[in-house]
């Protein structure tokens, strides 16, 4: 037997359980330095800080416990960390496993956005990893009440019934909530970019 064939399996043999850990050690309990984390908003950050939290289900309702969500957000003014003039202390990436809290959870401390531009409505970016996929699935979150939400560019091209799947629930003063299901009846609406 070859040398080869007596090592494991590698991220390029297989996909899904490397990402949550591997792009999010410290949450996993390992010493290696993570590049984003799920606390994105520290006290001093200007802005609403909210909690932002779901869990990921497979097709059956399940939760999926080896996935990562990223998410990447506007800030409280309305801009990205890219923009001149914006808020340096918020970043507006994060990650998070579903490992970690148990049940398929993930849970983000950050800014609740303002709206980049006049056209679109505060939202949340979502990016989801997870075993079975080859490709990222990208969706994303708005905020339930928000009268902007279907005059948005993205959101008017969702029919309407599938529309309740992106819109993320007040469950408590401060934090909101969005389950996204990868399949079946209430699956979450995934965008191609």
């Amino acid at each position: 037997m070859s040398g080869s064939n007596l090592l494991g399996q590698t991220p390029s043999q297989t996909v899904g359980p490397f990402f949550a850990y591997g792009l999010t050690p410290q949450q996993y309990g390992y010493d290696w330095a993570s590049i984003a984390a799920a606390d994105m908003a520290d006290q001093a950050t200007e802005g609403e800080r909210i909690t932002f939290e779901g869990q990921v289900l497979d097709g059956a309702g399940q939760p999926v416990t080896d996935a990562l969500i990223e998410i990447w957000q506007a800030d409280g003014a309305g801009s990205y960390a890219a923009a001149p003039g914006r808020n340096t202390r918020f970043t507006g990436f994060g990650r998070c496993g579903t490992g970690v809290l148990g049940d398929g959870f993930f849970r983000f401390t950050t800014i609740k956005p303002a709206a980049p531009s006049k056209a679109e409505a505060p939202h949340l970016n979502i990016i989801v990893t997870m075993r079975g996929l080859l490709m990222h699935a990208f969706t994303r979150a708005y905020f339930e009440g928000d009268t902007r939400n279907d005059a948005d560019p993205v959101m008017a091209q969702v029919p309407p019934e599938r529309r309740a799947t992106l819109l993320a629930r007040q469950t408590a003063p401060g934090t909101w909530r969005l389950d996204i299901h990868m399949q079946g009846d209430a699956e979450t609406v995934f965008f191609d970019l």
